[in-house]
């Protein structure tokens, strides 16, 4: 049997969301059997908004994908930064981008879960999750959530903990807060779960 194709899709702006992406691509990767790779959506701000902004730049490593490439994996984790408590507008662009793909339901019934980065507790750290769901259900996918599978870490309270049963989250507060060990250790656990789940739906 061929390989089990996880992509792990997402846009960060300021590095918070490619440093939870990495781990959860660690994850994915452990799973046996599970060929994980990472992609970045098309940028749609100009170059001289992201300057002003001091954005870095966006990493030599990943690629750019388009729409019509997602056809070619068998699940999917999807990661963005909150905007006003919701998806940003650069993923909005990228789903509705893929119209003929929910049109034709080419991804129907394949599995798909969510991360995220919000500034604080009151940006989104689940209402960003539950309006990206939208955008998965018109295409057919199965939103796999985390549920409570992640253990005690999911019920931390000694902490600031991004995340919830949604999917893996993390704060970056005034821009300076990096995820921390906990919040890298449930993006590895959900990049992981979410390969066993491809896996088992693809044998």
């Amino acid at each position: 049997m061929s390989s089990t194709k996880v992509y792990i899709v997402y846009y960060s702006l300021f590095g918070h969301v490619e440093v939870m992406a990495r781990e959860v691509l660690r994850g994915a990767s452990s799973v046996e059997g599970v060929e994980a790779s990472l992609w970045l959506i098309p940028e749609t701000l100009p170059q001289r908004v992201l300057d002003k902004m001091k954005a870095p730049p966006k990493p030599s490593d990943v690629g750019i994908i388009k729409p019509e490439e997602l056809v070619n994996a068998d699940g999917f984790l999807f990661g963005f930064p909150s905007r006003f408590g919701m998806m940003p507008a650069q993923f909005l662009a990228f789903f509705e981008a893929s119209y003929e793909l929910a049109a034709s339901q080419s991804l129907a019934g394949k599995p798909a879960g969510v991360f995220w980065s919000t500034g604080f507790y009151g940006g989104g750290q689940e209402n960003a999750a539950l309006t990206a769901v939208t955008q998965l259900s018109h295409h057919g996918m199965l939103y796999v959530p985390l549920g409570y599978t992640f253990g005690d870490g999911m019920f931390e309270m000694c902490e600031v903990k991004g995340g919830s049963s949604y999917g893996a989250g993390t704060f970056a507060g005034d821009g300076s807060r990096q995820p921390s060990d906990l919040e890298l250790q449930l993006a590895f656990y959900q990049g992981k779960y979410l390969a066993q789940v491809a896996k088992k739906l693809k044998s």
